[in-house]
């Protein structure tokens, strides 16, 4: 008798931890914010990829650098 008592008594003990940190923390949902894909363009220069928003851009082209869109297309292309 005494060790069904005792099984029972942590049953609800754990019953009630569970329910307390239930109750007490915010729902767990997956993140409803995730992040859309980076618009990426190419270096005219080298040709890496960079996100578009850390390019620099002149005249419809797109440059990973400044010293890229000083140097300009690279010799050859058009």
């Amino acid at each position: 008798m005494g060790l069904f008592r005792l099984l029972l008594l942590i049953a609800v003990v754990a019953a009630a931890f569970w329910l307390w940190r239930r109750i007490t923390q915010p729902a767990r949902r997956p993140s409803d914010k995730k992040p859309g894909p980076v618009p990426m363009v190419r270096c005219e220069h080298c040709g890496i990829h960079v996100p578009r928003e850390h390019a620099f851009a002149q005249d419809q082209h797109w440059y990973c650098s400044q010293a890229h869109l000083e140097l300009g297309r690279k010799p050859g292309e058009h």
